[in-house]
């Protein structure tokens, strides 16, 4: 059974950075200093979890940018477990309980091959947004308005 917590212990923490390890820094050669960043550990910052039983699958953070805008990134579903909606899930989740928080907007940084999947759920680039250039990926950045309908 698949459920979605609050990573609010060092173990479920844990779990988050198994997943993004095994999904995007192993694929992606990535390394452990590029992967992980300050805001993993500011207090801040909020973590979620798919659990499939006590079994880590997928992960999403989030953060706030100031005002009413909270900032999601490190999306990351296990590569056995896509293609069954779980990335939507873990989205979801992640609006929901920002949403909960008083956030009214979702802002997030999609890579190029992810822009699709981000707008299905919502997300709108601004007309001429740049593309973000980074170390790793070339991303697009993406807004959403978060509210009752959207989140649940």
């Amino acid at each position: 059974m698949i459920k979605t917590v609050y990573a609010d212990t060092f173990a479920l923490k844990a779990g988050a950075c198994y997943v993004r390890i095994q999904a995007m820094a192993r694929k992606h050669h990535i390394t452990l200093e590029q992967e992980f960043d300050a805001r993993d550990s500011d207090p801040q910052t909020r973590h979620l979890l798919l659990l499939d039983d006590d079994f880590p699958i997928a992960c999403a953070r989030f953060y706030p940018l100031g005002g009413d805008a909270v900032m999601l990134g490190r999306i990351v579903v296990l590569p056995e477990y896509r293609g069954k909606g779980l990335g939507s899930r873990i989205v979801r989740a992640a609006e929901a309980r920002a949403a909960a928080e008083g956030f009214r907007f979702a802002v997030l940084e999609a890579r190029i091959g992810k822009v699709g999947f981000y707008e299905r759920l919502g997300y709108a680039a601004a007309a001429g947004a740049p593309v973000i250039r980074g170390e790793t990926f070339d991303c697009i950045r993406m807004e959403k308005t978060l509210n009752q309908e959207t989140t649940s």
